[in-house]
């Protein structure tokens, strides 16, 4: 997987914040999702936004920035952030506490599809996204 390819993807494998985490950690589960969506050669994302949760003084650095460098990191442009602010209000969230998991959800959203989300927060990513990707706990 490169960070800009040419061919058309059969899909997108998105992560929150979890999956960079764990797969720092060579989690069993991550890595093996990783490794399908390159066999399937699925577009694996993650939105600017995760970064914020993911990285903290305890992360082994190097391991993340390899991990990062596997992945499509997206920005979040405005139309992004708007999306994200109607995700919210349909959803009937607000706050601080679901900006990241929204902004992360209208990534994924805008992402070519089928879509599958691998979060350590199900329940908010899939009132987020009202069904239109497949949300996976991890």
């Amino acid at each position: 997987m490169t960070r800009s390819s040419a061919a058309t993807p059969g899909g997108t494998l998105v992560l929150d914040s979890e999956g960079p985490a764990k797969a720092v950690l060579r989690d069993r589960t991550v890595t093996g999702w990783l490794a399908l969506a390159r066999a399937d050669d699925l577009r694996v994302i993650t939105s600017a936004a995760t970064l914020v949760e993911v990285v903290h003084p305890r992360i082994n650095r190097p391991a993340l920035e390899w991990a990062l460098s596997r992945l499509v990191i997206e920005p979040v442009t405005e139309p992004i952030a708007r999306h994200a602010a109607a995700l919210l209000a349909d959803a009937g969230l607000h706050g601080h506490k679901y900006a990241i998991d929204a902004m992360l959800s209208a990534t994924a959203l805008a992402a070519p599809g089928p879509v599958t989300i691998l979060t350590s927060d199900p329940e908010v990513l899939t009132a987020l996204c009202g069904g239109r990707a497949t949300v996976i706990k991890v």
